[in-house]
């Protein structure tokens, strides 16, 4: 089987992860217990989860010329992405601030650096879009670049798919050249006004849609068909923060070779689950045969 070869348009982030008991509230200063820092945003997330999961992929995005920049480049290169068309922009990398408590429950605090500086697609970003099968996208970065990108790879024939996170208002153009829309509970509430109890509400957005709900599931929804519940794979929690983006790209990979959409949700959340096992967010997403493993028993 040929692979199936992702683009993702996205962001890349330094994660600066710390663990303790229970998030704080506002206002309150408690102790952690552990602490690391790894690479991560939603783009590079994504464009290294879709590898893993066997596909190949080139990264589309832009980080900075400090040290942090240095890094990304090189931890996502040496997983396996193409990043021939990365971009450095001078100044500061993204940065997330990322509190993870001891039921796996995040809280995330982005500063853009250099995703904000990351606009008007070069000819030869252009092209690696067009080479794309599926094309991935959030909205980490300007929303004007997805659009841009969205429009030229449903031009070339790819497939769309938008992870529309973190919630934001998505323009009409953007949302016309999208084949699949991937939200979760708190990004569908913010786009529709509903939540779980109407999924369906999303297909005035996409064609096609699939709302995640963590460890509840996840429904997929589509124009003129049954919507479809799509139960967790149940594991030991111990950090959330790569899940959808592990969802995400497994989702993308598995449409890609052929799935029918159902099919390619359920093994998406295999894929979120394995990730949960483990604490950070690169460095959790699953690989294909630990995807494999816990889509079996449902399979």
């Amino acid at each position: 089987m040929q692979q199936t070869r992702v683009v993702v348009v996205g962001s890349a982030n330094m994660d600066l992860v710390a663990t303790a008991p229970a998030l704080p509230r506002p206002g309150e200063t408690l102790l952690g217990s552990d602490f690391v820092m790894v690479p991560g945003g939603k783009g590079a997330n994504q464009a290294v989860a879709a590898v893993r999961a066997g596909a190949s992929c080139a990264f589309l995005g832009a980080i900075g010329s400090d040290a942090f920049g240095v890094t990304l480049k090189a931890r996502i290169t040496a997983a396996g992405v193409d990043t021939g068309q990365l971009r450095v922009v001078y100044g500061a990398s993204g940065v997330a601030l990322v509190m993870v408590g001891a039921d796996g429950e995040n809280a995330i605090m982005v500063t853009p650096g250099a995703n904000a500086a990351f606009t008007d697609l070069t000819e030869g970003e252009l092209a690696a879009v067009r080479a794309a099968d599926v094309l991935v996208a959030q909205l980490e970065i300007p929303v004007a670049t997805v659009t841009e990108a969205a429009l030229a790879a449903r031009a070339a024939g790819a497939r769309v798919i938008l992870n529309a996170a973190p919630a934001q208002r998505v323009p009409d153009e953007l949302l016309a050249a999208v084949d699949l829309l991937v939200v979760n509970e708190n990004e569908a509430l913010a786009l529709t006004g509903r939540g779980r109890d109407d999924p369906g509400a999303l297909l005035a957005l996409a064609p096609r849609a699939v709302l995640t709900l963590g460890g509840d599931g996840a429904w997929y929804v589509e124009r003129d068909a049954e919507a479809v519940y799509v139960p967790a794979v149940q594991v030991d929690v111990v950090d959330s923060t790569a899940a959808g983006d592990a969802f995400t790209a497994a989702l993308a990979v598995a449409w890609g070779e052929g799935r029918d959409l159902p099919a390619a949700v359920r093994w998406a959340a295999a894929a979120g689950a394995a990730c949960v096992r483990r604490l950070g967010a690169s460095v959790a997403l699953p690989r294909r045969a630990e995807i494999d493993q816990l889509h079996a028993p449902s399979a």
